[in-house]
């Protein structure tokens, strides 16, 4: 007996509505707020380093427009991850932050590398590194205060509404305020003689960019090729499928992120000879603890009546009708068709259990089903009862 439980929940009057509405809500403003920041200060930190002739001040100013162009992408994914699942998404359409994730990292890796590189080749002639103006020092420093702000509003936003982009948005946020310190000591270095330090400041700020996308494309990549949870929370998964009653063992289980949740699909073993809807049943409770006590988008349990990787396999034998068709030949008559017979294909054998009506004497039957069972080649058990009759 083996079944499978795996539900999704489809609304298709709901498919452009989105599934997690306060979520989506909070997201959208955040990320407005943060678009208008980067906005303002991607314009005056470009404008201020183009007439202070500070580099890195401009480097910075473009970290800050690519931070305006990701935060699009954010609100992009946001609207569109958040969406009802459908036919052609079963599981919905949280993996759309994910691409977006990989979309955003590589751009900022691209970004951080092109910097990198016109920096090493601005340094190439010294004779073009001219000393800054001081207000560019006052603009930093705005830049680091705003940049700082926005990091601390959008981490506390994000960890409300429990969204890994949002998060990985607002670290982006706080290493474009340490960008922006790095800005500031390269604009004083240059200030006091050496002034080269804007250039260099400005190539560390090109690596920083970089490494961060990096970070966020590495991180999407491992989703997007199915890397399973950490191995406390599968550990914790594992635990809490083996509480629920009814449940004798667990193999195969398998885990896989999607965007801010997991999918979990997992084998359980119960009793062999218990009913299909109870086995169903024991399905259900099994889903509904790991869905309760974890992080989880869906489950799939799959029911065993034996650990298959231990034991020898039963697909090989015939199916029913082909049973019953040898079993009859080997007693030489069929059974009265008001007979159960269940089968319990097990360690790649059948027992079967014979339940006849009330007026059949069984023992005749039990005498030639023990002769048969000696050398079967499907057969292990065969067991005849008596129903009890009706008062």
């Amino acid at each position: 007996m083996k079944n499978h439980i795996h539900a999704v929940a489809l609304d298709r009057s709901a498919v452009f509505e989105p599934a997690h509405p306060a979520r989506f809500a909070a997201a959208r403003k955040s990320t407005w707020v943060s678009i208008l920041i980067n906005l303002l200060l991607s314009i005056f930190q470009v404008t201020g380093g183009f007439f202070g002739k500070s580099q890195s001040l401009m480097a910075d100013g473009m970290h800050s427009f690519a931070d305006l162009v990701s935060d699009v992408l954010v609100l992009f994914a946001n609207r569109h991850g958040n969406k009802h699942a459908d036919a052609n998404h079963p599981y919905g359409h949280a993996r759309i932050e994910t691409a977006a994730s990989l979309i955003l990292g590589a751009s900022l890796a691209a970004l951080g590398a092109g910097l990198l590189i016109a920096t090493g080749l601005r340094l190439q002639h010294p004779e073009q590194i001219h000393a800054v103006h001081p207000y560019t020092l006052w603009v930093a420093i705005i830049a680091l205060v705003a940049k700082e702000g926005m990091f601390r509003y959008m981490l506390a936003v994000a960890q409300r509404v429990r969204s890994q982009m949002l998060v990985a948005n607002a670290w982006h946020a706080r290493s474009d305020a340490a960008s922006s310190l790095v800005v500031i000591v390269g604009i004083i270095g240059n200030l006091m003689g050496y002034t080269f330090l804007d250039l260099v400041a400005a190539g560390v700020v090109g690596v920083m960019i970089a490494y961060m996308g990096i970070q966020f494309a590495r991180d999407a990549l491992m989703e997007l090729v199915d890397t399973g949870l950490d191995e406390k929370e599968v550990r914790a998964i594992r635990n809490t499928l083996k509480a629920v009653p009814g449940v004798m063992g667990l193999h195969e289980l398998r885990t896989r992120k999607m965007a801010d949740n997991a999918l979990v699909d997992a084998h359980i073993i119960v009793d062999p000879r218990i009913s299909v809807s109870e086995g169903h049943y024991i399905a259900e409770a099994a889903r509904s603890a790991v869905l309760k006590q974890h992080h989880v988008l869906d489950v799939m349990v799959h029911i065993d009546p034996e650990d298959d990787m231990q034991t020898k396999p039963n697909a090989r034998l015939p199916q029913r009708h082909l049973l019953l068709a040898h079993l009859y030949k080997r007693l030489g008559y069929e059974l009265p068709v008001s007979t159960l017979i269940v089968l319990h294909y097990l360690d790649g054998k059948v027992e079967a259990d014979l339940l006849l009506d009330a007026d059949l004497d069984p023992a005749r039957l039990r005498e030639q089903c023990a002769a048969i069972t000696l050398d079967d080649p499907y057969f292990r058990r065969l067991t005849a009862y008596r129903r009890i009759a009706p008062n």
